[in-house]
């Protein structure tokens, strides 16, 4: 059985996230195969790989909707939000609305719970929009609400689940912008999956590329385009040749 761990660090320096040996079988398949890793508070890790590699199931591991056959996942925090593909809105509530429903375990007076949702909302720039619907708002304006639902406890820790899917290119740069800003701003430890290559080269610190349940690469986004890596030659590239041939994720 896999050990899971979720109390704060007390050490300066030590990773907010750690994954140790990780792995993860459906029905006889293995989907990860003793996966590692660690990110630090401040931090942007990338987890980049061929559509099936394992990219989302650790996300799932790390937000407790899956079980792991092995490993160690240690937590420097419980609180922790998460970005979904899909902005994931309840369309029968307001802007306003959708951000205190991740604030009702807290119980606060409802002065404090409008102050706390008013300022997420001005820091992705949503203020104007508290009172409407997620029908009334655009699909960039959604992914905004779902940013500012996600960091409404102020989380340790972020993970984005392919943030830019589904946007055109100025929607895009948009929103790596935004999550730019709240690394700055929370100094959370963050982990986006994702395909496309200006988020990850954008707003990450470290990348690390998953293929057939093992991490093949990890280094800077800047050092992906300078590596003689096979792997991450080819997914840079966007080639049919070269190692991650199809139907071996």
């Amino acid at each position: 059985m896999p050990t899971i761990h979720a109390n704060p660090f007390s050490a300066a320096g030590q990773p907010m996230i750690k994954v140790a040996n990780l792995k993860k079988a459906f029905n006889g398949r293995e989907v990860l195969k003793g996966v590692s890793f660690a990110v630090w508070p401040g931090e942007t890790l990338a987890i980049i790989g061929p559509s099936g590699c394992g990219k989302s199931t650790i996300l799932k591991h790390l937000c407790g909707l899956l079980i792991a056959d092995a490993g160690e996942i240690v937590k420097g925090s419980h609180e922790l939000g998460l970005v979904f593909q899909s902005s994931a809105l309840l369309n029968s509530l307001t802007v306003k609305e959708n951000l205190a429903l991740a604030l009702r375990r807290r119980k606060l007076p409802k002065v404090e719970q409008s102050k706390i949702i008013v300022e997420k909302l001005k820091l992705v720039g949503l203020a104007d929009y508290i009172d409407a619907y997620p029908t009334q708002l655009s699909g960039g304006q959604q992914k905004r609400t779902s940013f500012a639902r996600a960091i409404v406890n102020d989380p340790k820790i972020i993970l984005y689940d392919e943030p830019t899917t589904g946007l055109d290119p100025v929607m895009s740069t948009i929103i790596e912008d935004y999550m730019i800003e709240l690394e700055r701003e929370l100094k959370a430890a963050s982990i986006v999956v994702t395909h496309q290559y200006s988020t990850w080269s954008r707003t990450a610190n470290r990348v690390v590329l998953l293929h057939a349940g093992h991490i093949v690469w990890a280094g800077k986004p800047d050092e992906a385009l300078q590596s003689d890596n096979p792997y991450i030659r080819q997914f840079t590239d966007a080639t049919r040749e070269g190692p991650m041939a199809a139907g071996t994720v």
